[in-house]
């Protein structure tokens, strides 16, 4: 290998941007790459490596930890020989072992993938935030979430578990370091609560408590779930958030996972309904999406709504076109800023879970 560099893909997976190396000013990076357009870009959308047969030749190797996306490696070498190339294929695993389990702590991995300093809310709220994407060989989550540097009151979790998916998107009122806090403490409760083994009823009712001690007056919808992932069954419940979509064979399936609307979680003792955890049975290749309502309701100058019927229209015609659910939502995340010229008025989370229990497939947990 004559040389290897690093691109980490940007918070909101636009540029490739290079990790400086030793003696290079960290706050000026050259030579970003776009995503789309580009081939490093197709082998960080497709996630497979892509060779450029220019002098030198080069190479362009995804950088994945278990199946979310991290960025790529670029490799030049006098000749990309087949040893050459497993070799970079090796170098790539190794090198995204290393930027993951350094990117918690190092300021220098995160001020390369930011282009512009975040609010205080948003730092927090990304601070809480799991990987964008994880699964294994039977389902697969991913999420996207935006505006990546002004982010206030919407959060998502996924996390695996003795054979179980837990889903949670949550949505506090406002757009503020408050909002944001409020989003922070029911991640939280969620994950403090099923980790001692709590059902999504003690869940709820754990935020609910949380938010009325220590934010009275500030509510809270969300959708908190778990998904079998030995039988297919879906569990939820819905506080005052718009209901989850299940897609089935690239069609929406009408009001399959609709449910009688209940009360935000916030709103004190003296209205804490008791809680109705739903079912629903998952055939394999179904998917499940959930989001906020910052996403069906981003609007055009023109006033236009973004709308539920162009949501699903373009999440069902990316799937059907083979792509995976990261590079989906990542395109659909673009589409919905497009639409709003890049200045959305609320925050706008999605969270896409399929279960496929039939692939033969393995992956890594991310």
């Amino acid at each position: 290998m004559t040389s290897a560099a690093v691109h980490l893909a940007d918070v909101q997976e636009e540029q490739l941007v290079p990790l400086p190396g030793a003696g290079e000013d960290p706050d000026r990076p050259g030579g970003a790459l776009a995503i789309e357009g580009t081939v490093a870009g197709r082998a960080y959308r497709t996630m497979t490596p892509q060779l450029s047969r220019r002098r030198p030749p080069a190479a362009w190797l995804p950088l994945v930890d278990g199946i979310a996306r991290i960025g790529v490696l670029h490799v030049t070498a006098d000749e990309l020989t087949p040893a050459l190339l497993d070799d970079a294929r090796q170098l790539a695993a190794v090198t995204a072992l290393a930027l993951v389990s350094k990117s918690g702590f190092s300021d220098l991995i995160s001020r390369t993938s930011r282009s512009r300093p975040m609010t205080t809310a948003a730092e927090m709220v990304w601070a809480f935030l799991p990987p964008r994407t994880l699964g294994t060989d039977q389902v697969t989550s991913s999420a996207a979430l935006e505006p990546a540097y002004e982010i206030g009151g919407d959060a998502f979790d996924h996390g695996l578990d003795d054979g179980r998916l837990h889903l949670t998107v949550v949505d506090a009122m406002g757009h503020d370091l408050a909002a944001g806090l409020a989003s922070a403490v029911a991640l939280a409760g969620c994950r403090s609560t099923r980790r001692a083994g709590g059902s999504l009823a003690d869940i709820a009712a754990r935020i609910d408590e949380d938010l009325h001690r220590w934010r009275p007056g500030g509510l809270l919808t969300g959708v908190f779930a778990h998904l079998d992932l030995d039988t297919g069954q879906l569990a939820w419940i819905n506080a005052g958030h718009p209901p989850p979509l299940l897609i089935r064979a690239h069609r929406v399936v009408p009001g399959a996972l609709e449910a009688r609307g209940e009360l935000p979680l916030g709103l004190g003792p003296g209205y804490r309904p008791s809680r109705t955890v739903h079912q629903a049975q998952l055939e394999p290749g179904d998917r499940v999406l959930i989001h906020t309502d910052g996403v069906t309701e981003a609007r055009s100058d023109t006033r236009t709504r973004f709308g539920e019927d162009r949501l699903v229209d373009f999440v069902t015609r990316a799937l059907a076109a083979g792509e995976p659910a990261p590079e989906a939502l990542r395109r659909l995340v673009h589409a919905i800023l497009d639409h709003h010229h890049d200045r959305l008025e609320d925050d706008a989370t999605i969270v896409l879970a399929e279960w496929h229990p039939a692939t033969g497939e393995t992956a890594d947990t991310g």
